[in-house]
C-alpha cells in the first residue's frame, strides 16, 4: 500500500529533517554545530546584513545560543569549506571528494564563459595567480592590481579577480577564512584537510551519494527536487539513478498539499514511516527565518506545502514591492504565520520594526504578541542591538 502523508505530517517531517525540531535553547558546542551543518548539508551565505547575515540567521533559528564566531571557527579550522551549491555556501569538508566532480563539470563550461568575458589571454592570468599564491601565500581580490586605463561596468571583474573567481569555483583555490565579508584565497591543498583532499570517489559513487543524501534531507521529492538540492546533478542523472539504484532505496508516496487539492506523488526515503512515528515536537516559539533558509529556499515547494507565497523583493523597484526590501517569514510551530520588515540599524544600535503582516486566517493575540517580542529580543541579542523601535506606521504594535 502506498504511504500517504497528510499536509501536517509533511510539514512536520520537513521541519524535522531541516533541524527545526531541535531544542533551540540547548547550548551547542562545536561538535553539535558541525552536526547541524551536516544535517542541513550546507549553509547558504549572503552578503546583506539586514539583521544578521543569512547563514547566521539560518543557524540561529535552530539554536539561540549560536553566535557568528562559532561558524567562523568551524570554517577557519577546515571543518567546513566554502564553494557553490546553487549559490555560495559553507559545506562540510568531508563532502570535498564529491565536489571534485562538480569542479570537473564546471571547468569546461566556466572556462568557455570566462574566456568570452575576459578574452583569449585569460589562461595566463590563471597561471600567474597560481604561481603568486603558491609562493607568496594568501590573497584577497583587493590585493590584486586593477588596470588603470580600462573602464569596467559595475558587474565586470578585472582579469585578476576573474582568474581568482574561476580558480575558486573549479576547486583550484579555497577560502580558509573571510575578513569582514571579503574572501581570502589560498591553494586548496593547503586549506582542505589532507584526508578529504586526497580521497577519490568514482562517478557512480558520486551520483549515488548526491541522490541519496539529497533525499535524506528532503524526505520526499521529484527528480527535479533531488537534482536541485545540491545542484550537482542533472535531472536525467537522477532519473537514471531512480531507475537503477533507486528501485531498492526509495518508495513511492503521496502527500496532501496545503490547499487540499489532489495529493501529489513523490519518491521518498524507505525509512519515512519510522521517522514519522518518532517525530519530536516542534518548539512553539515564533522564529524569524532568513530568506535563504533551506525551508524557504524552494519557493514552489514552500507554496504548495505551507501555503506561503514568498518573494524576496530586494531587486523589485520600491514602488512595485508588495511587502518590503528584505522581509522575514515568521514560523510558529509548523506554520508560517506572519512577515516582518525589521532592520538592525547599527548607527543607533536599535532593531527597527517597520511593518508586520499577518497571513490570512491568523489573528493577533496577546499570546502571539509575547512570542513575537521574545523572538525580537533574541534577534536583537544575535545582532548586538540594545533596543527595539517600532515604526509609527506599523499595523501591529505591542500594548
Amino acid at each position: 500500500m502506498t504511504l500517504h502523508l497528510t499536509n501536517s505530517q509533511a510539514r512536520h517531517l520537513i521541519l524535522h529533517l531541516q533541524g527545526l525540531t531541535h531544542p533551540p535553547h540547548k547550548a551547542h558546542g562545536s561538535g553539535e554545530l558541525e552536526a547541524l551543518v551536516e544535517q542541513l548539508g550546507f549553509v547558504q551565505q549572503d552578503s546583506i546584513r539586514w539583521v544578521e547575515r543569512a547563514h547566521h540567521m539560518t543557524l540561529f533559528a535552530r539554536n539561540q545560543t549560536y553566535r557568528p564566531k562559532h561558524l567562523e571557527k568551524l570554517h577557519e579550522s577546515g571543518i567546513l569549506f566554502e564553494n557553490w551549491t546553487h549559490d555560495a555556501s559553507l559545506i562540510p569538508s568531508k563532502f570535498w571528494p564529491y565536489w571534485k566532480h562538480k569542479f570537473v563539470r564546471y571547468e569546461m563550461r566556466l572556462r568557455k564563459k570566462f574566456t568570452q568575458w575576459q578574452g583569449e589571454g585569460f589562461e595566463k592570468h590563471i597561471e600567474a595567480l597560481h604561481s603568486r599564491i603558491k609562493h607568496e601565500g594568501v590573497l584577497r581580490a583587493r590585493d590584486l592590481e586593477k588596470p588603470k586605463d580600462v573602464k569596467l561596468e559595475m558587474w565586470q571583474w578585472h582579469d585578476g579577480k576573474a582568474a581568482m573567481e574561476f580558480m575558486w569555483r573549479t576547486g583550484q583555490l579555497a577560502v580558509p577564512r573571510r575578513e569582514g565579508f571579503q574572501k581570502v584565497y589560498d591553494l586548496s591543498e593547503r586549506v582542505i584537510p589532507s584526508g578529504h583532499f586526497a580521497r577519490e570517489v568514482s562517478n557512480e559513487e558520486f551520483v549515488d551519494w548526491a541522490c541519496r543524501s539529497a533525499l535524506d534531507r528532503l524526505g520526499f521529492g521529484t527528480a527535479k527536487d533531488i537534482a536541485k538540492y545540491w545542484d550537482l546533478l542533472s535531472i536525467k542523472e537522477v532519473n537514471e539513478w531512480l531507475a537503477t539504484h533507486g528501485r531498492q532505496e526509495t518508495q513511492t508516496i503521496t502527500v496532501q498539499p496545503n490547499d487540499k487539492s489532489k495529493p501529489k506523488e513523490f519518491v521518498a526515503r524507505l525509512d519515512l514511516e519510522n521517522i514519522l512515528g518518532s517525530l519530536p515536537k516542534i518548539p512553539s516559539r515564533i522564529r524569524a527565518l532568513s530568506p535563504f533558509d533551506p525551508v524557504i529556499r524552494d519557493r514552489n515547494r514552500l507554496s504548495w506545502l505551507f501555503g506561503f507565497d514568498y518573494t524576496i523583493e530586494i531587486y523589485v523597484p520600491p514602488e512595485k514591492r508588495k511587502f518590503g526590501y528584505y522581509v522575514f517569514p515568521l514560523l510558529e510551530k509548523d506554520k508560517l504565520i506572519w512577515r516582518i520588515d525589521c532592520q538592525a540599524r547599527r548607527a543607533d544600535n536599535c532593531l527597527h520594526v517597520t511593518q508586520l503582516w499577518l497571513e490570512s486566517k491568523v489573528k493577533w493575540s496577546a499570546a502571539k504578541q509575547d512570542k513575537l517580542l521574545a523572538e525580537l529580543g533574541r534577534q536583537s541579542r544575535l545582532c548586538g542591538m540594545t533596543d527595539i523601535v517600532w515604526g509609527e506606521q506599523c499595523n501591529y504594535r505591542p500594548n
